[in-house]
């Protein structure tokens, strides 16, 4: 394993400064890692990596962490509140596109609608193409046209996961791969196989990689996952973060302050973790373990 690298002085006082602030409101605010990561779009470990000084903070981090202690940015970073100033004052492109695609579309209705259309309709025309622009608060489904998809009544769709996204940038695995876009199944499979789950919109597709798991998970066996549950609820196959790395590995309790993360692939050891610093995304419900013919 690599070495992490130092963060400079003035990055690693940022950090402390923010942990600072954070421990000292915490219980008045009745604030958690959890609730701060939840708000913030990350798991709890990475947001203990910033307080922890080992990945130094940045500007969407920062502004939602001086909102949920109630203090200005410049508490514990002068330098991203000067940045996201800039960042307020600069002009949208956003903006702008949407601006001129409705004016494009009025163009257009002042051109070939003559009389038919008056001025308010006309507005309210490109006021509706202009709002269709808006891009969609990201998920961690990946998002695609469905729409040619036939889901019988007896039938689950299962999306594909999309866990670059959910992870964020630099947890993932370098060789993890996605093998197929979505699948649809019957429920009675999945039942009379003896899976259960907390919903069908929490169901999703993940792809196993490497060979810690393997001999039960191979490389790029396609996995079907329960996103809803989000805590260990018995020994089983979790998909989780440790130390802002992502992982698949048997879950068991070591002691009230530990788990031990399993790899069933004996040339892989097993390794002891605290409770603490272990994110659970969701757990392993089916494997379909792929054989060339």
């Amino acid at each position: 394993m690599t070495k992490k690298r130092i963060l400079p002085p003035d990055r690693l006082a940022e950090c402390e400064a923010a942990h600072a602030l954070f421990l000292a409101r915490k219980n008045e605010l009745k604030l958690s890692q959890k609730k701060i990561a939840d708000e913030a779009g990350m798991t709890p470990a990475a947001v203990n990596l910033y307080f922890k000084g080992i990945n130094p903070l940045n500007a969407k981090f920062a502004a939602v962490l001086a909102r949920l202690l109630d203090v200005p940015v410049e508490k514990f970073s002068p330098r991203l509140a000067e940045e996201i100033r800039g960042m307020r004052m600069a002009p949208s492109a956003e903006s702008d596109h949407k601006a001129g695609a409705a004016e494009k579309v009025m163009a257009m209705l002042r051109q070939h609608a003559g009389k038919k259309l008056d001025e308010d309709a006309q507005q309210r025309i490109a006021a509706a193409v202009a709002d269709s622009l808006v891009d969609e608060r990201p998920s961690n489904v990946v998002s695609a046209d469905f729409s040619g998809l036939k889901v019988k009544k007896d039938e689950i769709f299962i999306p594909q996961y999309d866990i670059r996204a959910s992870m964020g940038h630099g947890q993932v695995p370098p060789d993890y791969t996605e093998v197929m876009r979505n699948v649809i199944v019957k429920e009675s499979v999945l039942h009379e196989k003896g899976v259960t789950f907390t919903s069908q919109s929490a169901l999703a597709m993940i792809f196993g990689w490497g060979q810690s798991m393997e001999g039960t998970i191979n490389d790029k066996d396609p996995l079907i996952v329960d996103r809803g549950v989000n805590e260990f609820v018995g020994d089983g196959i979790y998909v989780l973060t440790w130390h802002g790395h992502l992982y698949i590995k048997r879950l068991q309790f070591f002691d009230e302050d530990h788990f031990w993360l399993i790899s069933d692939n004996e040339k892989h050891k097993d390794q002891q973790a605290r409770i603490e610093d272990v994110t659970i995304h969701a757990k392993v419900l089916l494997i379909w373990n792929a054989r060339k013919a």
